[in-house]
C-alpha cells in the first residue's frame, strides 16, 4: 500500500473535498522544455485544428439540446473557423518550411484576425476575436496543456490556479483546488469561496509532483492535502462532509432582517451561471457584483460584443426581474490578460479603447434587458472617468432603445473613499470593494498570503467606509459592500453598525450571511463600530 503524502497550504476557502488529483500544470503527451517533447509536424497541426473543431462542434450540439441556441451559434462559428482551410493551410505550410508549430498557428491567426478587424462590416470584424480564441485552443493542444480531468470528482492542483478554470470545471466534478501561488484575497480564492469549493493557496511547491490520478483528501480546515490517504483519514473526511450543512439551503424568500427588524438586501457575487444558480438557491435577491473579466484573462485582445454576449447571456438569463449589477472589465492585479501585460491596465486601459467600452456596454444592455440592470465601474479615481462611462452607457442604451441603467462606482481606492461626498452627486450608487480598499489602506498586496477579509476591521479601513456611508446617506445615494469582508463574521456586524444595509457576498456564503444578519442587533453593532473608530481617532 502506498504511504500517504501530505502537503500543507493556507486555507482560503473552507470545506473538505475528496477526489482524484488533477495536475493542471502537468505536460501532456507533447510535454517538454518547449511545451512539447518534439517539434510539431504538419500532421500534428492538422490534428490540433481537427480536435478543436470536433470539441466546439460537440459543445454547440449540447447547447442546442439545452435550448441555448444563441450560445450554440457562437460556439458553432468557432467550430467552422477551426475547420477553415484558409487558416489551417498557411499554418501547415509554415511548419513544412521549418517554423515552430505554435508560433506558426499564432502568426497565421493574427494575420487573419487583423484582416477581419479591418473590415467595415462590424459583424465580420468581430470574427477577429473568434479566430484568436480558436488559435489559442489549437496552440494549447499542441503544447499539451489540454489534458482532460479525471472522470468523477477531482482536485485541481496548479502552480497558480486560474479563476477561469474554477468556473469552467465547476460543473465537471471539481471538488477542490490547491495553488502554490496566491493568497486569501486572490481572485481564484474569491471564486472558490463563491462556489463553495475548498481551496488551499501558498501550498508546498512539492505538491506539483503529486501523483496525478491518485485519490486525495483536501481538508481546508486543517490546511492540508493528503494524497493516497489511509482508511482512517478517509472515514474522518467523509464524516465531516456528511455533517456539513448544504451551502445552497437558504431562506425561501430573499428578505433578510436584523435581530431588531431592520431590512437588509442580500445579493451574491458571481462570474458564472453556476455561481448564480447557487446564490439564488441560497436566498440571494439577485447579483450585486458580476465580474466580467474572469473569462477573458487569457485573451489575446479586447473581447468583442459577441464575446461578452456569450458570457453574459447564460448568467443574466437567470436574473429576469432581479437586480443585476454588472461590473465593467477590471483587467488589473492578478487578472491581466497577455495583451495588456506590458501596457496600461485596469480602467485606464478600457477607457483608452472606446470601441472596447462600447462593445461591452452594448452587450450588457442587450443581455440584461429583462433584469433590474445596473452598471458598475471598477477602480474609479476621478469624476471624469464617471462622465466618460455615463456618456457611453447612455449611447448604448439609446442604440438598443432601452432605458439607461443605473451607474455606480466601486469604492476601492482610498482617495476615492475619502472624497465620497464629491462623487455622490455624480453616481446612482456606491459599491465598496473591501478587498482592494483594505490592501491599499494597510499597504498590502492583495495576493499576499497575509491578506484576508478580516483585516477590513482595522479602524483605518472602517473610518473610510464610514465616510462613504455618510456621504451616501446625505445625498440619498444607495450604498452596498461587495468585498469579501461582507461575509466575514467579525467585519459584517461592524458594517451593519456603520449603516450599510446592502451586501453582496460569495454565492455559497449567502445562507450563513443571512443567518448572521438575522442575529445582529443594529444598535449593539453601531456601538461596537463606534468604539473601534474612537480608537482610530485617538491614535491620530
Amino acid at each position: 500500500m502506498t504511504a500517504p503524502s501530505r502537503y500543507r497550504g493556507q486555507p482560503v476557502s473552507e470545506g473538505v473535498g475528496l477526489g482524484a488529483i488533477y495536475l493542471a500544470d502537468a505536460p501532456g503527451d507533447r510535454g517538454g522544455p518547449n511545451g512539447y517533447r518534439r517539434a510539431a509536424t504538419e500532421d500534428d497541426v492538422r490534428a490540433a485544428f481537427a480536435a478543436v473543431a470536433r470539441d466546439r462542434a460537440a459543445l454547440a450540439s449540447q447547447l442546442r439540446e439545452r435550448g441555448q441556441h444563441y450560445q450554440a451559434d457562437i460556439v458553432g462559428i468557432a467550430a467552422l473557423i477551426a475547420a477553415d482551410s484558409s487558416l489551417i493551410g498557411p499554418a501547415v505550410e509554415a511548419v513544412r518550411a521549418g517554423a515552430d508549430g505554435v508560433a506558426a498557428v499564432r502568426q497565421v491567426a493574427e494575420v487573419q484576425a487583423e484582416l477581419l478587424a479591418a473590415l467595415p462590416d462590424q459583424d465580420l470584424a468581430q470574427r477577429a476575436g473568434d479566430v484568436r480564441q480558436v488559435a489559442r485552443a489549437v496552440t494549447d493542444y499542441l503544447a499539451g496543456t489540454t489534458s482532460a480531468p479525471p472522470a468523477g470528482e477531482f482536485i485541481l492542483v496548479s502552480g497558480e490556479v486560474d479563476p477561469a478554470d474554477l468556473i469552467r470545471l465547476a460543473d465537471a466534478g471539481l471538488a477542490g483546488a490547491v495553488s502554490v501561488g496566491g493568497g486569501a484575497s486572490s481572485h481564484a480564492a474569491i471564486i472558490a469561496r463563491g462556489l463553495g469549493l475548498p481551496m488551499l493557496a501558498g501550498a508546498d511547491p512539492r505538491v506539483l509532483a503529486a501523483a496525478s490520478g491518485h485519490h486525495a483528501i483536501l481538508d481546508a480546515a486543517a490546511g492540508e492535502l493528503i494524497v493516497d490517504p489511509a482508511e482512517p483519514d478517509l472515514s474522518a473526511a467523509k464524516a465531516v462532509m456528511a455533517s456539513a450543512p448544504a451551502s445552497g439551503v437558504g431562506p425561501k424568500t430573499a428578505e433578510v432582517r436584523t435581530a431588531d427588524g431592520e431590512p437588509v438586501t442580500l445579493l451574491c457575487n458571481v462570474a458564472s451561471a453556476a455561481e448564480t444558480r447557487l446564490g439564488l438557491s441560497g436566498g440571494a435577491a439577485g447579483v450585486g457584483l458580476l465580474r466580467t473579466e474572469i473569462g477573458f484573462t487569457s485573451a489575446d485582445g479586447w473581447p468583442s460584443e459577441a464575446d461578452h454576449l456569450a458570457q453574459l447571456t447564460p448568467i443574466l438569463g437567470l436574473l429576469v426581474g432581479k437586480p443585476a449589477v454588472v461590473r465593467l472589465l477590471d483587467f488589473s492585479g492578478d487578472k491581466v490578460p497577455p495583451f495588456l501585460r506590458s501596457r496600461e491596465q485596469g480602467l485606464t486601459a478600457l477607457l483608452g479603447e472606446p470601441e472596447a467600452l462600447r462593445d461591452q456596454l452594448a452587450a450588457i444592455v442587450r443581455a440584461g434587458r429583462e433584469t433590474r440592470l445596473s452598471v458598475l465601474v471598477p477602480m474609479v479615481r476621478s469624476l471624469a472617468e464617471v462622465t466618460t462611462v455615463r456618456t457611453a452607457l447612455a449611447a448604448a442604451a439609446a442604440e438598443a432603445g432601452q432605458e439607461v441603467p443605473q451607474l455606480g462606482i466601486m469604492v476601492e481606492v482610498a482617495a476615492t473613499a475619502a472624497a465620497a461626498a464629491a462623487f455622490a452627486p455624480a453616481v446612482d450608487f456606491f459599491s465598496i470593494g473591501t478587498n482592494d480598499l483594505t490592501s491599499a489602506v494597510l499597504g498590502l498586496d492583495r495576493a499576499d498570503q497575509g491578506s484576508r477579509p478580516a483585516l477590513a476591521a482595522d479602524p483605518r479601513v472602517l473610518a473610510l467606509i464610514e465616510r462613504v456611508s455618510d456621504a451616501a446617506a446625505a445625498t440619498d445615494t444607495k450604498v452596498s459592500v461587495c468585498g469579501d469582508a461582507a461575509a466575514d463574521p467579525l467585519v459584517l456586524p461592524l458594517l451593519i453598525g456603520l449603516g450599510i444595509r446592502a451586501f453582496s457576498v460569495g454565492a455559497a456564503r449567502v445562507p450563513q450571511v443571512a443567518r448572521q444578519i438575522a442575529g445582529t442587533d443594529t444598535k449593539a453593532a453601531a456601538a461596537r463600530a463606534a468604539g473601534i473608530l474612537a480608537t482610530e481617532q485617538a491614535d491620530r
